[in-house]
Order: structure tokens, then sequence, then C-alpha cells
């Protein structure tokens, strides 16, 4: 086993507690002056981890007894956040006395450069008309849609990979904006990168990734370039569009294609936030890098491991990333500004892996590997 494995299980196992980094900020569910706080959703286009983590986020909030004990849906798409939505907007509303799911203020530009300047003005014209109390802003498109001047409603950024190095906020400290929150996890992608290196020990690591401004944060390219300056690995780039693909098929069969180049040139793949990753094309994206005996590790979590990935970070559910949001969204309903929120989010580091895939690329995981990992999945799950 590789130097520095020793140091990354001693991670593993050290259990992180954030309560005490909020005790001054109260959670106690309280309604808007005698009525439900008001809250909309708006997202930059459909991600397959957006619903699991609306979910968690939803949990959280019963957790902290805003919202009543009751059992969440699967929607058939993981990807959709809509059919979600409608339903929270008919059924949870019945189970709060302090939030409400507005169900027209659900916001979607599709991941469409031609429509998303329309979401953003005809979201923000809503927001301005005081008709909405909160957003749940997913993903980078939608922390940047809507964390400026624009508007002052309070908003919730979730799930964006770098919020800081996409500007959405203008340090680790402060969002620079009163009505502006967003989790951010300074060093995950690093520990990430040397996890996989420590286990692997690769020579090249293929990623991956649209080559623009967005698409390199999603990515977090700068984070790995730092890893691989300092453990003295090449990086194997390869370019699939995000946005500017012709449809989500475009962005798999192009994400499809840089799979075939890597597989012939590097050792391990880092699995990036990509438009063209979902569920059901995932297992047909693996196979030129598993018939090449080609470890990968998933930037998104624990759930593409259970659908393929040999390894990740295991997220359980994204219940702590749930509970951090739905804190925060709890502290600025009981008067704290979004603002004076503490940012920095440090999720529990511990591993996943898929024995399946691992004896397809004939990986034997070490004794040390399989004892720190708290997600071992035994096959390879397909997306119904």
């Amino acid at each position: 086993m590789r130097k520095g494995v020793c140091l990354i299980i001693l991670l593993v196992i050290t259990a992180f507690s954030f309560a005490s980094l909020y005790a001054a900020e109260s959670i106690t569910p309280q309604n808007n002056k005698g009525k439900k706080w008001r809250i909309a959703y708006y997202q930059g286009g459909p991600y397959v981890d957006y619903q699991t983590i609306l979910k968690a986020v939803v949990k959280g909030l019963m957790k902290i007894n805003w919202i009543e004990e009751v059992e969440l849906p699967n929607p058939k798409d993981p990807a959709d956040t809509e059919e979600l939505w409608h339903w929270m907007a008919k059924e949870l509303n019945k189970k709060s006395e302090y939030v409400e799911f507005v169900d027209d203020a659900y916001y979607n530009a599709n991941w469409s450069t031609e429509q998303r300047p329309k979401t953003q003005a005809e979201a923000i014209k809503r927001f301005n008309s005081s008709d909405i109390d909160f957003v749940l802003a997913f993903g980078t498109w939608a922390g940047q849609d809507l964390a400026n001047n624009d508007h002052s409603t309070p908003i919730e950024v979730i799930s964006a990979s770098d919020p800081l190095g996409a500007k959405i906020v203008k340090s680790f400290d402060d969002s620079g904006y009163d009505h502006v929150h967003a989790k951010i996890e300074p060093t995950r992608y690093e520990i990430q990168v040397q996890l996989f290196h420590d286990i692997i020990g690769f020579n090249i690591l293929g990623v991956v990734y649209d080559d623009t401004p967005e698409g390199r944060t999603y990515a977090a390219i700068d984070k790995i370039r730092t890893v691989a300056k300092e453990r003295g690995f090449k990086i194997a780039p390869c370019y699939a569009q995000w946005a500017e693909a012709n449809s989500d098929e475009d962005a798999t069969n192009q994400v499809l294609e840089c799979h075939k180049k890597l597989a012939e040139t590097v050792d391990a793949v880092y699995i990036t936030t990509h438009r063209g990753i979902k569920p059901k094309t995932l297992p047909d994206l693996l196979v030129p890098l598993n018939e090449k005996k080609i470890p990968t590790f998933s930037q998104s979590g624990s759930g593409e491991v259970k659908r393929g990935v040999l390894l990740s970070i295991a997220q359980a559910g994204y219940k702590y990333a749930g509970e951090f949001h739905a804190e925060a969204i709890a502290k600025v309903f009981n008067g704290t500004q979004s603002r004076a929120l503490n940012q920095i989010f440090e999720s529990p580091p511990k591993i996943a892996i898929n024995l399946a895939v691992a004896s397809i690329i004939e990986y034997d995981p070490p004794v040390d590997i399989l004892g720190a990992a708290d997600e071992i999945y035994q096959e390879i799950e397909t997306a119904q």
C-alpha cells in the first residue's frame, strides 16, 4: 500500500460534527408573521444529483421539525426535480405550518445559453414582487444567475462545484451579498484526487471536461492541477462540450469518444461532473475504460459508484450536506442574514467502492481500503 494511505484512512475514520459551529444561531421553527415562508426553486438545468440533494434538504428540514416526517417519492427519472417539486407543493405543504413550496415558482434554464437569460429575468422579476421569501438555487448556473444586486431575496446556493471559482461568492468567509449563502468545501476535490492517487498510484490521469471557464470549474481542473504538481503525475485532458452541445445525447457521445481516446493512453480516469453523464448513460460510457482495465473515481460521489465507477467518497445520501443547508435556511427564517452564515462545510471523508467493477478491471483492493470503506457495492446497478 502506498505511503499516504494511512493519512487518508485516518481522515476517513475521523467523525466530523458541525452542530457546534451554529450554536449561537436559532433553528427553531417559526412562521413568517403568521404566514408560511414561500420557497422557490431555480436550476441551470437537470442534473442527476439535484433530486437526491433536494430530498436531503427536505429531510434536513424534517429533522429540525420545520416539516412533519413523511416518506418522499422516487420519480422515475433520477435527474427530474420538477416532478418532485410539484409533489412537494401538493403534499409537503400540508405537512408544515412554517414553509410552503410554491408550485409555480420552479425555474429551469435547461442548460440552454439562449433560454438562460430569459429564465433569469423572469425569476428575478418574480422575486422582486415580494411574492417569494427564499430561493433554493441548484448548481453553478443558478448561483451565478442569482448572486447579484438585481434582487434581494435570500438564496441558498446548493450543489455548485466551486462557488468561489465560479465567482458566485467573494471569498470563503464572505458571500459578498447580504442575501446569498453557499456551501463551500475548500479541499473536497484535492482530497478526492489525493485519495485516488494514494490507492491506485497512477502516472497519467485522464479527465473529461468542457474547456470553458464554467466547464473547468465544474471539473475542478485547478484543484487537479495542484495535486498533479505536488504528486508528480500527468493530466491527460479530453474536451466534451456542456452547454454548447446540441443535445444531451450529443454531450453523452462526446464523453464516450473521450473515454475511448483516453483508454488508450491513461492509467486512471477521474469522472467529473458533466451534462453527458447520467445514470442511464454511465454504464455505456464506462465500457471503453473497463475493457482496458482503467480504474475510475467519481467526482460526483457514491451514486456513480453504485452504477459502475470503481471509487469515490461515500456520501450517505447527501445527508450531511442536506442538514447543512436545512440549518442555514432555518437560521435565515429566524432572522440571521444569509451573508453572516458560515459557508465552510466538511463532510466525513469515507470511501465508496464497487467490488464488481474491481473484478472486471482485475483490481484487488487491499484489506486496509476495504476496512476503511463506508459503502461497499457488490454489483452494478442499472438505471431503469
